[in-house]
């Protein structure tokens, strides 16, 4: 399975990088390919050593203003000319999505992936890495829009919110039948 992953390229301390780098490592062993931002900082960079070191195929798509950040081995190397560009090749590539943690981007990404899901754009399987509770505030906003009448399908059709790497890819696996 292609499995797009949404992430930072930021710099961040173990509570993030260490269940970063056990999933990557499980979607390696899993005989998975991680499609991803291309980027070789960062928690990228985590996420990509991971997924290479226990066996995965690596797929990134950059972008022109950040490929001089590429990284240089990985399997395949996609330059998009916008962002635009690269949100829609990383869909195309994916099987399924995982949204780890990040900034504006990834907020950016999470978003646009899940509206065009709602409006049934596509049925990829989408989870949510919960690590630390970095999406406790987003779970209660997208609660209450579903409250509220905001989502027209339950959040649950929408989004898998999973604590842990284990989660994630065990929902992702059953998800598309590998189970």
């Amino acid at each position: 399975m292609n499995i797009c992953v949404f992430l930072s390229a930021a710099d961040l301390d173990d509570r993030y990088t260490v269940p970063a780098r056990e999933f990557a490592e499980l979607l390696g062993r899993g005989g998975h390919t991680l499609v991803w931002g291309g980027s070789d900082r960062g928690l990228m960079k985590v996420v990509a050593d991971g997924a290479q070191a226990a066996g995965g195929r690596l797929v990134g798509v950059s972008v022109e203003f950040l490929a001089a950040s590429a990284r240089p081995n990985a399997d395949e190397m996609v330059i998009a000319r916008d962002l635009a560009e690269r949100k829609a090749l990383l869909l195309e590539k994916a099987d399924a999505v995982v949204i780890m943690v990040g900034g504006t981007g990834t907020l950016d990404e999470a978003t646009e992936i899940l509206e065009l899901k709602k409006h049934g754009k596509h049925t990829k399987p989408v989870v949510l890495l919960n690590t630390a509770g970095f999406y406790d505030g987003l779970r209660q906003q997208f609660q209450r829009m579903e409250d509220e009448g905001f989502l027209p399908l339950p959040l649950t059709d929408l989004v898998f919110f999973a604590k842990d790497g284990v989660g994630a890819l065990a929902y992702l696996e059953e998800s598309a039948g590998l189970q």
